[in-house]
């Protein structure tokens, strides 16, 4: 066991041998910027100012040789030789709850299918778990190597309450570990997992109007998060723009209309990018990002935005948004990375989203 100290917090943990500089740090309570978790992002690069480390997998890609040699590491993938002392690029934020990444032992409780593609998960825990809405947990997989990343998509009010959390899971052409929990995993089944992990959560502090935008799957951390808020009596103007391909894969929509019908304060705004023209369907046609911004016709400006789901969703989002005179301070991303989404690099233009 070796000792780890985080600047600019000033904070010394201890690391297990083994143990990665990351999951050391999020067992404490102590968040480091991160997204991928596999090495291959780069996101979670810090400068280790003292001692030594092993690099582990870090992907070259994403840890070059140049930086290695001037004293970066990733922290998903790093174990220390010996004592270390790190430097991070730590943000403080008022809103930011510093919860302790612990391990669960769930039991299936529902199994459903949400569309053709998409699978509700029900997953009562041996116990509560503290978690802000937005946040999401790994899975593991049994004969996988890793684990799977799934955002909570009830909230924290009802997890408190039944010690279930419920997950919706994507089924990802050629994912080994979607399709066991897709095809394998029963009612009544064990799994093992961990968490909350992610800084994806409601700037409640800020005391603005809200959009939230979500496409596919994503759909889950903006609906723990718009629960959470209606639950806490939140009387600010919140909107979610959500969108599917087709009617087939529009799920939670009866739930959606009727929160919008109960609470004067939520607006809903579903809209279908490859829906039969004949169908019938009365609402939006279009993308995300198109919806949004037919929706909101004089801009964003005085908003807070809330973006969840595949990564081009995500920069097409933004690009809208900005276009609308929203910045980057008040843009947030959730982005669900695949591994092949996680080689691709992030725009330099952008810290934070």
């Amino acid at each position: 066991m070796y000792q780890l100290t985080i600047e600019p917090l000033g904070t010394t943990i201890e690391v297990e041998d083994n143990q990665t500089l990351l999951d050391a740090a999020l067992r404490q309570g102590i968040y480091l910027p991160h997204a991928c978790g596999h090495g291959m992002c780069g996101s979670c690069k810090v400068d280790v100012a003292d001692g030594e480390v092993d690099h582990g997998a870090a992907n070259p890609f994403a840890l070059m040789d140049v930086e290695r040699e001037e004293g970066k590491t990733l922290a998903c993938c790093a174990t220390l030789l010996s004592d270390a002392t790190i430097e991070a690029d730590i943000e403080e934020d008022p809103d930011a709850e510093s919860i302790p990444v612990e391990d669960f032992s769930g039991v299936v409780q529902e199994s459903t299918d949400l569309t053709p593609t998409i699978k509700r998960l029900r997953l009562k825990l041996d116990r509560p778990m503290q978690f802000q809405a937005g946040q999401y947990v790994q899975l593991t997989i049994p004969g996988l190597e890793g684990t799977r990343a799934f955002s909570i998509a009830n909230p924290p009010q009802e997890v408190n309450d039944t010690a279930v959390i419920e997950l919706h899971v994507r089924r990802v052409p050629g994912g080994q570990g979607t399709a066991w929990l897709h095809d394998e995993l029963k009612t009544g089944d064990e799994v093992q997992l961990s968490g909350p992990y992610g800084r994806f959560f409601v700037r409640k502090s800020a005391d603005m109007p809200m959009i939230f935008m979500a496409g596919g799957s994503g759909l889950s951390s903006p609906r723990s998060m718009i629960l959470d808020l209606l639950a806490e009596g939140c009387q600010q103007s919140i909107t979610l723009v959500y969108g599917q391909r087709s009617l087939e894969e529009l799920y939670d929509h009866d739930e959606f209309l009727a929160l919008a019908e109960a609470h004067p304060n939520f607006t809903y705004v579903p809209a279908l990018s490859d829906e039969p023209a004949e169908s019938g369907w009365q609402g939006l046609r279009g993308f995300v990002h198109e919806a949004a911004s037919a929706h909101f016709t004089n801009g964003f400006a005085g908003h807070k935005a809330y973006l969840c789901g595949p990564p081009p969703m995500i920069e097409a989002g933004i690009g809208a948004l900005m276009q609308g005179r929203l910045f980057e301070r008040d843009i947030y991303t959730e982005r669900f990375l695949s591994a092949a989404d996680a080689q691709q690099a992030r725009s330099p233009l952008f810290k934070r989203v």
